[in-house]
């Protein structure tokens, strides 16, 4: 008897046993088809940080490529996947952030409060907040002392010169509207047209509209006698004082000052061109005067404020937020994003960051030694104004300034239409926000 039931009792864990093993096996192959990696991460077993910028120079991504791979070997089980999907980057965000699905890691591009602020993690228990530059700090922190984003650099946005080329002309840095529209009239006669005075690579009409962008602070704001900054934020700005803005940037192809190709010229073009000395003035980024000298280093690439528009004022450096990085604080891996963000502050990788992107850094304990340094230096006493659409325009603007700028090079749009066309499309943004705001 106590046999009998010694044996049941066997078989019967036999069959529990098989079982449970049956059932483990189905879970590891369920795993292989798709969990085993949110098991390992929810474990700390593996985590992959996914890691989105508006950096699209080779330079600066190499240098963010082997940031990530230095924060890899100091974190095994911690890896990145980083994605500089270039002009594809805006829309998508907008797609993801919809969707309440943001990466781990991602660059605010200048919206870090505005657009982004209710999505990232505030960062200000770290360590590299006591070194935020004071001009960051209205940009990135608000009045709780919330922290938005870590500044990977500041912008210093101006106008980017051959500097070989002037010298070689005695023509002196112009410092209003109408001494550079004369200091390209001179490269006009003196080149005999194989200059382009202006270059703009219209293709991407978000090119024309950096352009606009840039001088609209000088028509607009910086000046006290035509300073709009109260109606531009209240709604009820007379765009008819935007005009001479369109009207200048007509004057300029009238007068053979701008590339003829303006509205095909691509991007990839312009740093060979500046090498040839084919270029006089352009609206570029930091890293394009270090690509030029690779190319000749014959040829030195200067950069100079935005010229100031009426005499009794001074030119103005556009910029403040360029670059950054933001945890999404939703992230299933916020922790390991933290630390990422930690180890891009420390002033080794601060400084690499800062001198890839040829930009002053956005911390205080870091001094980058980069190629425009000493034009920097030359201009210190100008005030850096933020972005005007940032500031003065309702979200979407950007777009406008863009197409109604290739439509005004284009000959479909007058400078007035231009205006119209701003004022109208300003006008239901502001609609739209407000609607928004209200839900």
């Amino acid at each position: 008897m106590n046999k009998s039931i010694f044996s049941l009792s066997s078989v019967t864990l036999f069959l529990i046993v098989l079982s449970a093993c049956n059932t483990g096996e189905e879970e590891t192959n369920g795993a292989s088809n798709g969990n085993e990696s949110n098991e390992n991460a929810s474990n700390g077993d593996e985590v992959t940080l996914t890691f989105y910028s508006t950096m699209v120079e080779e330079s600066s991504v190499e240098a963010f490529e082997s940031i990530f791979e230095d924060f890899e070997n100091e974190n095994p089980g911690i890896s990145i996947d980083g994605n500089f999907p270039s002009a594809a980057y805006e829309d998508t965000l907008r797609v993801r952030m919809a969707s309440n699905d943001l990466p781990d890691l991602f660059d605010t591009h200048g919206w870090a409060k505005n657009r982004y602020g209710d999505y990232v993690a505030d960062l200000s228990d770290m360590e590299w907040v006591e070194h935020f530059d004071e001009s960051m700090e209205p940009l990135l922190k608000d009045e709780n002392g919330k922290v938005y984003a870590f500044p990977v650099n500041q912008a210093n946005d101006g106008i980017m010169y051959n500097a070989t080329l002037l010298e070689e002309l005695n023509i002196e840095v112009p410092e209003t509207v109408d001494e550079w529209i004369a200091a390209m009239e001179t490269i006009r006669d003196e080149a005999d047209g194989d200059v382009a005075p202006l270059w703009i690579p219209g293709q991407e009409s978000h090119n024309i509209g950096q352009v606009l962008d840039q001088l609209s602070t000088p028509l607009l704001v910086t000046d006290e006698e035509n300073n709009y900054e109260e109606e531009l934020l209240d709604g009820s700005f007379d765009w008819s004082n935007y005009t001479p803005l369109p009207e200048t940037l007509i004057e300029i192809q009238e007068k053979d000052l701008l590339n003829v190709d303006v509205l095909t010229a691509n991007e990839a073009q312009r740093a060979q061109l500046m090498s040839q000395s084919l270029i006089g003035f352009t609206f570029a980024g930091g890293a394009f005067g270090p690509t030029v000298q690779e190319l000749n280093p014959e040829v030195e690439v200067g950069t100079m404020p935005v010229p100031a528009f009426y005499e009794s004022d001074e030119p103005s450096w556009i910029g403040g937020e360029r670059n950054t990085v933001a945890a999404y604080k939703d992230s299933e891996n916020l922790e390991e994003a933290k630390m990422f963000i930690e180890f891009l502050a420390q002033p080794e990788n601060a400084k690499k960051m800062a001198e890839a992107t040829t930009l002053p850094a956005g911390v205080t304990n870091v001094e980058a030694d980069n190629y425009y340094s000493e034009y920097y230096e030359e201009w210190s006493h100008i005030t850096i104004q933020p972005y005007f659409d940032r500031v003065y325009l309702p979200g979407g603007m950007w777009d406008v300034y863009g197409s109604t700028g290739a439509d005004l090079l284009a000959g479909s749009l007058t400078p007035e239409e231009v205006s119209e066309v701003m004022e109208g499309e300003y006008e239901r943004l502001r609609r739209e926000s407000e609607e928004e705001d209200a839900e």
